[in-house]
């Protein structure tokens, strides 16, 4: 995996872990269920945030379906996303002759990566590289679970990029970018990669996220000069570095990505995930690929930074929340029916359901 041309280096100061990175999620998000209630009564219902996107299923903040979202798209919005096939729940067997169409067919080419339909933080994500690989990746899945096959994007570059637009507006804007490096060692021919990652301050503390996907070669000599890339998935819950790039931040790039979020019916807020060869292009709003769309749920992630404080990641989530009480207020205004809590509950436990039987991803 090469580097993109322009990126900003990683600077290797600050702690290397924020001291809540990776806190459990009941305790880091506490005080935003207090603010919640806040804002519920502040607003007149705790509702809001789930029609924030009435295109999405509530909204995109919980178990949505990426086939769902995905469908929303116009031929803009389209041209610039990965192409992509959706493999319904079936048995293997059908999965995988429906996978093998579709490469026959060019839509999809190898690599690919594959993605559950419902999931987040890069739960359950898998590449496959070769064609005798299909079958073991995809008997990794449960039957009943509907999957995304999308082109791999082989782009080294990835940010997350977080919009918002209000219903009364005709434009929206670039709120956050996250700029997301993927850790890496080099080998020296003495070593074995265990020992290289022992030498990388973040990385031996999350030795426990890569384990899985490196497997033997953990304890394999890494030749002299070889790099090896320990996650590909852009998810500081998997091992990623996210930096705080909103000084970036480029008009030329709003308007490009406005351009798109215009094109996705019923959106209105949420985070794109784009891949890029060339960070400057980036800028000017050229050479991106989406991979990814999230809806209400998607958080601005550069409060994952490492140098980030506590006080301030808070802050900003209590204002991201408060963007989605008013954007849902307004689309109920609007005549937007809000969902029955019910409802909402059910998403809640179906996605936690089916994530506990996600593979890990590599």
């Amino acid at each position: 995996m090469s580097r993109p041309a322009n990126m900003p280096p990683l600077e290797d100061v600050g702690p290397a872990l924020s001291p809540f990175e990776f806190w459990p999620q009941g305790i880091f998000y506490a005080p935003m269920v207090a603010w919640w209630l806040l804002l519920a009564i502040r607003y007149g219902d705790p509702r809001y945030p789930f029609i924030a996107n009435p295109g999405f299923p509530l909204g995109g903040f919980v178990g949505e379906s990426k086939a769902a979202v995905l469908a929303r798209f116009g031929p803009r919005a389209r041209a610039a996303t990965a192409p992509f096939v959706l493999l319904p729940a079936a048995p293997l067997s059908d999965r995988r002759d429906a996978l093998a169409r579709a490469l026959a067919e060019s839509r999809l080419r190898l690599p690919i990566v594959i993605k559950p339909d419902v999931g987040c933080r890069g739960a359950g994500v898998r590449r496959i590289t070769t064609q005798d690989r299909i079958a073991s990746v995809l008997a990794l899945y449960p039957e009943e679970v509907p999957l995304l096959a999308q082109n791999w994007v082989s782009a080294p570059g990835e940010a997350g990029l977080f919009y918002a637009r209000h219903p009364d507006e005709r434009h929206g804007r670039l709120l956050s970018m996250t700029l997301k490096y993927f850790p890496r060692v080099t080998g020296d021919g003495r070593r074995s990669l265990r020992a290289l990652i022992q030498t990388d301050r973040r990385a031996r503390r999350l030795l426990h996220l890569y384990a899985p996907r490196l497997g033997e070669r953990l304890d394999e000599v890494v030749p002299a000069g070889e790099e090896v890339v320990l996650t590909h998935i852009g998810a500081h819950a998997k091992g990623a570095i996210f930096r705080d790039g909103r000084p970036y931040l480029t008009e030329a790039l709003g308007r490009r990505i406005d351009a798109i979020a215009r094109d996705i019916d019923g959106f209105f807020v949420g985070r794109f995930d784009v891949r890029f060869h060339d960070f400057a292009a980036l800028r000017r709003g050229e050479d991106l690929v989406v991979i990814e769309v999230n809806g209400a749920g998607g958080e601005a992630t550069h409060i994952w930074d490492s140098r980030y404080t506590l006080a301030r990641a808070w802050r900003d989530l209590a204002r991201q929340y408060r963007l989605l009480f008013e954007i849902g207020r307004a689309q109920h205004r609007r005549g937007v029916p809000l969902p029955p809590a019910g409802e909402i509950l059910r998403a809640w436990r179906r996605e936690a359901r089916l994530v506990s039987r996600y593979p890990w991803p590599d």
